[in-house]
């Protein structure tokens, strides 16, 4: 599986414009529809967890790494996406989780949980100890998080039932205090080659020392920021005629590419742009379950004209789930954005899907769905809410559902990040 990335990041580098999707989400729905997406299209995927959602605490989602590969799997077969195209990541693998400790312990748990990743069948693994543990400053010197970056590698290595298939990417983009830093043009500043070559050197130097100078040729991403980013309500969108020559820094390395998160909204040109530019994975999360809470919403306030509906509008039941439990949007949303209201329900950060999952969010979109069941569902109707692109996707799988209008709106937000280039030479392996 980790062929398949390498031989997009071969084509990438030898100018190509070949890219791949890394999907980070936790939500089934959305799961459903890309992994439906990609095999209708026959492209490979990437799916990652994050050291928050998934941990051997739990993490936020209250799965384990074997928990999480088995829940993905299990999708994927259900919607005919071939497993052997199906490529698992862990995005910050580091000490962030438990940063609130000192370092010795964070990183003592940071051990355990990529030890966890790798056996239960992750292979392409962001090392990311950028952030400080307790008494330290809010993000460490290349220095330290190589170092820490390369003690995790080992740890990898040794548990992975296959280390050769391991693909490690390095660095991370992670916004200064206050916010990622902008130019005199309001753009969104990009990393320099110069501290793009001096992460790498850092990394090199610390897996020399660590005794892991074999596996420097499996370090295959390197994740700098390009321009692009996203505010609670505003989108930066990257200056697409602008080249921040991050190619150069590569020069070394050439089984590396570039990886870009950050990179939901953006308009469509932007992602071949990326991948002409050399980041040849692209990650995106928030934008796909924004997508999904907008159909949602649609669909809630078609129930209710049409007299369907016998519970309180969605939204209400949502914001009093938010205001009972701010701890997942309190630190992100703040009013000089905006209404608060507004924020917690529209915000292209989507902290509301960290409330999804509750029981109460869940029974009242169970009972959304089931509203529809049975309905016939007429587009002039539909037309009320939803875009003709969106009704001519939901169309494709027959009439239409409240099902396939929440997919056919996940599946369009992630098209722009399937290239023409993307596709995967790699053969199907023999059984």
């Amino acid at each position: 599986m980790a062929d398949i990335l390498r031989d997009i990041i071969r084509r990438n580098r030898l100018g190509e414009p070949a890219a791949i999707p890394s999907v980070c989400t936790a939500h089934p729905d959305v799961l459903r529809a890309c992994l439906a997406r990609a095999a209708r299209l026959g492209r490979p995927l990437v799916v990652e967890a994050t050291s928050n959602q998934v941990n051997q605490d739990g993490g936020y989602t209250g799965m384990r790494p074997a928990d999480f590969a088995g829940f993905v799997t299990n999708i994927a077969e259900d919607v005919g996406f071939p497993i052997w195209q199906l490529v698992l990541g862990g995005d910050h693998l580091g000490p962030q989780a438990w940063r609130r400790q000192p370092a010795a312990a964070a990183m003592g748990k940071a051990r355990v949980m990529i030890a966890d990743y790798v056996r239960a069948g992750f292979t392409k693994i962001h090392l990311d100890c950028s952030e400080g543990c307790a008494g330290e400053p809010a993000q460490v010197g290349d220095a330290t998080a190589a170092a820490r970056a390369a003690d995790l590698a080992g740890v990898a290595v040794s548990a992975a039932p296959d280390p050769a298939a391991l693909l490690f990417v390095i660095g991370t983009e992670v916004p200064p205090p206050g916010g990622a830093r902008m130019d005199e043009a309001g753009d969104i500043r990009p990393t320099t080659p110069n501290a793009a070559r001096a992460t790498l050197a850092a990394h090199r130097a610390a897996f020399v020392s660590a005794g892991l100078e074999t596996v420097l040729p499996q370090i295959g991403g390197l994740v700098v920021q390009p321009g692009v980013e996203f505010s609670p309500m505003r989108v930066h969108h990257m200056p697409l005629e602008r080249d921040p020559g991050l190619r150069a820094a590569l020069e070394d390395w050439p089984h590396l590419c570039l990886e870009a998160h950050s990179t939901d909204y953006q308009s469509p040109a932007c992602f071949q742009r990326l991948a002409e530019l050399g980041f040849a994975f692209q990650k995106v999360g928030p934008a796909l379950t924004f997508a999904w809470r907008a159909a949602i919403y649609a669909l809630d306030q078609l129930a209710h004209i049409a007299g369907w509906a016998d519970q309180p509008p969605l939204a209400e039941v949502m914001e009093r789930l938010m205001l009972a439990n701010p701890a997942h949007w309190s630190d992100h949303y703040h009013p000089e954005a905006g209404d608060l209201r507004v924020q917690r329900h529209f915000g292209l950060a989507d902290r509301i899907r960290y409330y999804w999952p509750m029981p109460q969010a869940q029974a009242a979109v169970s009972a959304l769905f089931a509203a529809f069941e049975g309905k016939i569902l007429p587009r002039p109707m539909l037309e009320q809410a939803f875009r003709p692109a969106l009704l001519d996707r939901a169309a494709e799988a027959g009439a239409f559902t409240a099902d396939r209008l929440a997919q056919a709106a996940i599946s369009l937000a992630l098209d722009p990040y399937f290239l023409d280039t993307a596709a995967t030479r790699t053969l199907e392996p023999d059984r």
